[in-house]
Protein backbone atom coordinates (compact mmCIF):
# COMPACT_ATOMS: atom_id res chain seq x y z
CA UNK A 1 0.00 0.00 0.00
CA UNK A 2 1.06 3.60 -0.50
CA UNK A 3 0.96 4.23 3.21
CA UNK A 4 3.90 1.86 3.75
CA UNK A 5 5.99 4.20 1.64
CA UNK A 6 5.19 7.04 3.95
CA UNK A 7 2.98 8.58 1.26
CA UNK A 8 -0.51 9.78 2.01
CA UNK A 9 -3.19 9.91 -0.64
CA UNK A 10 -2.87 13.66 -0.80
CA UNK A 11 0.93 13.70 -1.01
CA UNK A 12 2.54 15.19 -4.10
CA UNK A 13 4.67 13.08 -6.41
CA UNK A 14 7.98 14.92 -6.37
CA UNK A 15 11.45 13.44 -6.86
CA UNK A 16 11.65 12.09 -3.32
CA UNK A 17 8.16 10.67 -3.56
CA UNK A 18 9.01 8.91 -6.80
CA UNK A 19 12.04 7.28 -5.18
CA UNK A 20 9.89 6.17 -2.27
CA UNK A 21 7.25 4.82 -4.63
CA UNK A 22 9.86 2.91 -6.60
CA UNK A 23 11.20 1.31 -3.42
CA UNK A 24 7.71 0.41 -2.29
CA UNK A 25 6.70 -1.14 -5.57
CA UNK A 26 9.63 -3.57 -5.66
CA UNK A 27 9.12 -6.62 -3.50
CA UNK A 28 11.82 -9.18 -2.74
CA UNK A 29 13.65 -10.25 -5.88
CA UNK A 30 12.65 -7.09 -7.73
CA UNK A 31 9.05 -8.17 -8.40
CA UNK A 32 6.43 -5.50 -9.08
CA UNK A 33 4.22 -5.21 -6.01
CA UNK A 34 1.36 -2.90 -7.06
CA UNK A 35 0.63 -0.12 -9.53
CA UNK A 36 0.67 3.49 -8.37
CA UNK A 37 -1.92 6.00 -9.57
CA UNK A 38 -1.35 9.73 -9.39
CA UNK A 39 -3.47 12.71 -10.36
CA UNK A 40 -4.36 16.30 -9.52
CA UNK A 41 -7.91 16.78 -8.26
CA UNK A 42 -10.31 19.62 -9.03
CA UNK A 43 -8.77 21.72 -6.26
CA UNK A 44 -5.25 21.40 -7.66
CA UNK A 45 -4.24 18.87 -5.00
CA UNK A 46 -1.91 16.05 -6.06
CA UNK A 47 -3.13 12.62 -4.99
CA UNK A 48 -1.41 9.22 -4.95
CA UNK A 49 -2.82 5.73 -4.40
CA UNK A 50 -2.27 2.07 -5.26
CA UNK A 51 -5.65 1.93 -6.98
CA UNK A 52 -7.70 4.22 -9.23
CA UNK A 53 -8.43 7.44 -7.34
CA UNK A 54 -12.14 8.19 -6.92
CA UNK A 55 -11.58 11.93 -6.61
CA UNK A 56 -10.02 11.92 -10.08
CA UNK A 57 -12.60 9.75 -11.81
CA UNK A 58 -13.33 12.64 -14.18
CA UNK A 59 -9.64 13.35 -14.84
CA UNK A 60 -6.63 11.61 -16.34
CA UNK A 61 -4.67 9.47 -13.87
CA UNK A 62 -1.04 8.52 -14.43
CA UNK A 63 0.03 4.94 -13.71
CA UNK A 64 3.68 4.83 -12.70
CA UNK A 65 6.48 2.33 -13.31
CA UNK A 66 8.74 1.23 -10.43
CA UNK A 67 11.20 4.00 -11.29
CA UNK A 68 8.48 6.64 -11.10
CA UNK A 69 8.16 7.05 -14.87
CA UNK A 70 4.70 7.04 -16.46
CA UNK A 71 3.63 3.59 -17.64
CA UNK A 72 0.34 4.77 -19.14
CA UNK A 73 -2.47 7.24 -18.53
CA UNK A 74 -5.85 6.08 -17.25
CA UNK A 75 -8.53 8.20 -18.96
CA UNK A 76 -11.50 9.65 -17.06
CA UNK A 77 -14.39 7.34 -16.27
CA UNK A 78 -17.03 8.05 -18.95
CA UNK A 79 -20.43 9.34 -17.96
CA UNK A 80 -23.60 7.41 -18.78
CA UNK A 81 -24.18 9.60 -21.84
CA UNK A 82 -20.59 9.16 -22.97
CA UNK A 83 -20.87 5.39 -22.56
CA UNK A 84 -24.08 5.37 -24.58
CA UNK A 85 -22.44 7.43 -27.32
CA UNK A 86 -19.41 5.13 -27.39
CA UNK A 87 -21.64 2.05 -27.53
CA UNK A 88 -23.50 3.61 -30.46
CA UNK A 89 -20.20 4.33 -32.23
CA UNK A 90 -19.09 0.76 -31.56
CA UNK A 91 -22.34 -0.61 -33.00
CA UNK A 92 -22.00 1.56 -36.09
CA UNK A 93 -18.39 0.50 -36.56
CA UNK A 94 -19.36 -3.15 -36.17
CA UNK A 95 -22.16 -2.73 -38.71
CA UNK A 96 -19.76 -1.06 -41.13
CA UNK A 97 -17.26 -3.90 -40.72
CA UNK A 98 -20.02 -6.45 -41.30
CA UNK A 99 -21.13 -4.61 -44.46
CA UNK A 100 -17.55 -4.51 -45.70
CA UNK A 101 -17.13 -8.23 -45.07
CA UNK A 102 -20.44 -8.95 -46.78
CA UNK A 103 -19.45 -6.86 -49.79
CA UNK A 104 -16.12 -8.69 -50.04
CA UNK A 105 -17.90 -12.06 -49.80
CA UNK A 106 -20.39 -11.07 -52.52
CA UNK A 107 -17.58 -9.87 -54.78
CA UNK A 108 -15.68 -13.13 -54.36
CA UNK A 109 -18.85 -15.09 -55.14
CA UNK A 110 -19.42 -12.97 -58.25
CA UNK A 111 -15.93 -13.69 -59.47
CA UNK A 112 -16.48 -17.42 -58.98
CA UNK A 113 -19.86 -17.44 -60.73
CA UNK A 114 -18.86 -15.10 -63.54
CA UNK A 115 -15.20 -15.50 -64.52
CA UNK A 116 -15.80 -13.55 -67.73
CA UNK A 117 -18.39 -11.37 -69.51
CA UNK A 118 -19.70 -14.25 -71.63
CA UNK A 119 -20.79 -16.12 -68.50
CA UNK A 120 -22.54 -13.01 -67.20
CA UNK A 121 -24.33 -12.40 -70.51
CA UNK A 122 -25.58 -15.99 -70.46
CA UNK A 123 -27.03 -15.45 -66.96
CA UNK A 124 -28.70 -12.23 -68.11
CA UNK A 125 -30.33 -14.02 -71.04
CA UNK A 126 -31.59 -16.79 -68.77
CA UNK A 127 -33.10 -14.27 -66.32
CA UNK A 128 -34.86 -12.41 -69.16
CA UNK A 129 -36.09 -15.49 -71.00
CA UNK A 130 -39.03 -16.23 -68.71
CA UNK A 131 -40.25 -12.63 -68.64
CA UNK A 132 -40.06 -12.27 -72.41
CA UNK A 133 -41.98 -15.51 -72.84
CA UNK A 134 -44.65 -14.17 -70.49
CA UNK A 135 -44.89 -10.98 -72.60
CA UNK A 136 -45.40 -13.05 -75.73
CA UNK A 137 -48.13 -15.11 -74.07
CA UNK A 138 -49.95 -11.97 -72.90
CA UNK A 139 -49.72 -10.40 -76.35
CA UNK A 140 -51.11 -13.56 -77.93
CA UNK A 141 -53.96 -13.58 -75.41
CA UNK A 142 -54.75 -9.95 -76.29
CA UNK A 143 -54.89 -10.89 -79.98
CA UNK A 144 -57.19 -13.84 -79.21
CA UNK A 145 -59.49 -11.59 -77.18
CA UNK A 146 -59.67 -9.16 -80.11
CA UNK A 147 -60.78 -12.03 -82.34
CA UNK A 148 -63.39 -13.08 -79.76
CA UNK A 149 -64.65 -9.51 -79.51
CA UNK A 150 -65.33 -9.05 -83.24
CA UNK A 151 -68.51 -11.17 -83.44
CA UNK A 152 -69.76 -9.58 -80.23
CA UNK A 153 -69.38 -6.11 -81.79
CA UNK A 154 -71.11 -7.30 -84.95
CA UNK A 155 -74.04 -8.58 -82.91
CA UNK A 156 -74.20 -5.37 -80.88
CA UNK A 157 -74.72 -3.39 -84.12
CA UNK A 158 -78.21 -4.85 -84.39
CA UNK A 159 -79.09 -3.09 -81.12
CA UNK A 160 -78.02 0.43 -81.99
CA UNK A 161 -80.16 2.85 -80.03
CA UNK A 162 -81.53 -0.01 -77.94
CA UNK A 163 -80.47 -1.66 -74.72
CA UNK A 164 -78.12 -4.59 -75.27
CA UNK A 165 -79.24 -8.02 -74.12
CA UNK A 166 -77.80 -8.81 -70.69
CA UNK A 167 -75.80 -11.81 -71.91
CA UNK A 168 -74.21 -9.84 -74.76
CA UNK A 169 -73.36 -6.95 -72.46
CA UNK A 170 -71.75 -9.35 -69.97
CA UNK A 171 -69.69 -10.94 -72.74
CA UNK A 172 -68.44 -7.55 -73.95
CA UNK A 173 -67.62 -6.42 -70.41
CA UNK A 174 -65.75 -9.68 -69.70
CA UNK A 175 -63.77 -9.29 -72.92
CA UNK A 176 -62.86 -5.70 -72.02
CA UNK A 177 -61.79 -6.70 -68.51
CA UNK A 178 -59.66 -9.61 -69.75
CA UNK A 179 -58.00 -7.39 -72.37
CA UNK A 180 -57.22 -4.68 -69.81
CA UNK A 181 -55.75 -7.29 -67.45
CA UNK A 182 -53.47 -8.66 -70.16
CA UNK A 183 -52.32 -5.19 -71.15
CA UNK A 184 -51.51 -4.46 -67.52
CA UNK A 185 -49.51 -7.68 -67.38
CA UNK A 186 -47.54 -6.68 -70.46
CA UNK A 187 -46.75 -3.31 -68.91
CA UNK A 188 -45.56 -4.94 -65.69
CA UNK A 189 -43.50 -7.48 -67.57
CA UNK A 190 -41.85 -4.76 -69.65
CA UNK A 191 -40.98 -2.93 -66.42
CA UNK A 192 -39.51 -6.16 -65.05
CA UNK A 193 -37.34 -6.53 -68.14
CA UNK A 194 -36.00 -3.02 -67.55
CA UNK A 195 -35.38 -3.75 -63.88
CA UNK A 196 -33.49 -6.97 -64.62
CA UNK A 197 -31.34 -5.25 -67.23
CA UNK A 198 -30.54 -2.42 -64.81
CA UNK A 199 -29.46 -4.90 -62.13
CA UNK A 200 -27.27 -6.81 -64.55
CA UNK A 201 -25.77 -3.56 -65.85
CA UNK A 202 -24.78 -2.56 -62.31
CA UNK A 203 -23.39 -6.00 -61.64
CA UNK A 204 -21.44 -6.06 -64.90
CA UNK A 205 -19.86 -2.67 -64.19
CA UNK A 206 -18.76 -4.01 -60.82
CA UNK A 207 -17.43 -7.22 -62.33
CA UNK A 208 -15.38 -5.33 -64.91
CA UNK A 209 -13.58 -3.54 -62.07
CA UNK A 210 -13.04 -6.82 -60.23
CA UNK A 211 -11.73 -8.51 -63.38
CA UNK A 212 -9.35 -5.56 -63.79
CA UNK A 213 -7.92 -6.20 -60.30
CA UNK A 214 -10.02 -4.14 -57.87
CA UNK A 215 -9.92 -5.77 -54.38
CA UNK A 216 -13.07 -7.61 -53.29
CA UNK A 217 -15.23 -5.35 -51.14
CA UNK A 218 -13.41 -2.16 -52.15
CA UNK A 219 -16.49 -0.77 -53.93
CA UNK A 220 -18.92 -1.39 -51.07
CA UNK A 221 -22.36 -2.84 -51.67
CA UNK A 222 -24.57 -2.07 -54.65
CA UNK A 223 -27.03 0.38 -53.00
CA UNK A 224 -30.50 -1.04 -52.46
CA UNK A 225 -30.36 -3.91 -54.92
CA UNK A 226 -29.63 -7.65 -54.66
CA UNK A 227 -27.23 -9.44 -56.96
CA UNK A 228 -28.67 -9.42 -60.46
CA UNK A 229 -27.76 -13.05 -60.91
CA UNK A 230 -30.26 -13.89 -58.19
CA UNK A 231 -33.27 -12.66 -60.18
CA UNK A 232 -35.83 -15.44 -60.59
CA UNK A 233 -37.52 -16.19 -63.84
CA UNK A 234 -41.03 -14.82 -64.11
CA UNK A 235 -43.80 -17.39 -63.95
CA UNK A 236 -45.25 -18.29 -67.29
Amino acid sequence: MVQRCGLKKSQGVGRGARVCIAGCLLAAGGVWAAPIYTCTDANGKKLTSDRPITECSTRDQRVLNPDGSVKHVLPPTPTADERAEQEQRDREAAAERAQQQDAARRDRNLMVRFPNEAAHNKARAAALDGVRTAVQLSEKRIADLAVDRKPLINEAEFYQGKQLPLKLKQQLDANDAATDAQRSLVQNQQSEIGRINSLFDLELARLKKLWAGAPAGSMGAIPGVPAASGVKKAAK
